[in-house]
């Protein structure tokens, strides 16, 4: 079975940079003081605690244990919860926000069906995930790697990056009305080389592998990303593109 674990310590070295980048999303959400908002996919609550530091009441969600225990220990508001099965129906919330999150939940519908459920009529959804394109040579050279060792790689990708027609049909067709939606490309430069981003966000692809062969994977996916996404001088980059929508529910 694949499995990708959130280990807080490895993503603070490895992926600050979701939550340092996560300010325009914060933006669109024109967050207000005394607002009751839903952080969707909080992980170690970097961005609830910006929230929460502009007045607002946040409640913070994540499937992760591990995330949700460093994000409480910021003297946050955070729960284990899989975001496919929100449980806050009627509970009124102005806004549910997310970032970086989306794109692991790959049964959207129940996704957004627990976002309505949550708001308030008038409340808002505010996200940014990976979009249409996201970290596509990436992900082609993990699918390369991993049919010469006789995986389907189909069988392991956790991911859902969504075309802006995709996920607006869904939003309207559960009511929302779509306020914006674009796929935004956002090359990313990485605090290290792409190995630590493989081994922090990749998990559910080595994890098809013995243990004894993860690091020789690695290394394998590493030379073949390497004309595409390391400059002459060593420094890497992620072929990122973002979805970043906001939409209504009506009054």
């Amino acid at each position: 079975m694949t499995r990708q674990c959130w280990d807080p310590e490895r993503y603070a070295r490895n992926a600050r940079f979701v939550s340092d980048l996560g300010m325009p999303v914060v933006e669109l959400l024109v967050p207000q003081p005394g607002e009751r908002i839903l952080d969707l996919g909080c992980g170690d609550g970097a961005l609830t605690q910006k929230l929460v530091d502009m007045g607002c009441v946040v409640v913070g969600v994540d499937g992760s244990a591990d995330q949700v225990a460093a994000a409480r220990a910021l003297g946050l508001d955070a729960r284990v919860m899989d975001g496919e099965r929100l449980t806050f129906d009627g509970a009124g919330f102005d806004a549910v926000f997310s970032n970086a999150a989306l794109h692991w939940m790959k049964r959207a519908d129940d996704v957004i069906g627990g976002v309505w459920r949550a708001l308030r009529p008038g409340g808002r959804f505010v996200a940014e995930c990976g979009g249409h394109g996201c970290v596509a040579t990436i992900v082609a050279a993990l699918d390369r790697a991993l049919a010469r060792h006789g995986i389907d790689p189909r069988t392991v990708n956790p991911w859902y990056f969504p075309t802006v027609e995709d996920y607006a049909r869904r939003l309207r067709e559960r009511g929302f009305v779509v306020r914006s939606i674009a796929l935004i490309p956002r090359p990313t430069p990485l605090p290290g080389d792409v190995v630590g981003w493989l081994d922090t966000f990749a998990e559910s692809f080595t994890s098809a592998l013995e243990p004894a062969d993860r690091p020789a994977f690695l290394e394998e996916v590493k030379e073949m990303l390497w004309p595409d996404l390391c400059d002459a001088d060593g420094r890497w980059t992620a072929d990122y593109v973002r979805l970043r929508f906001a939409a209504d529910k009506p009054v």
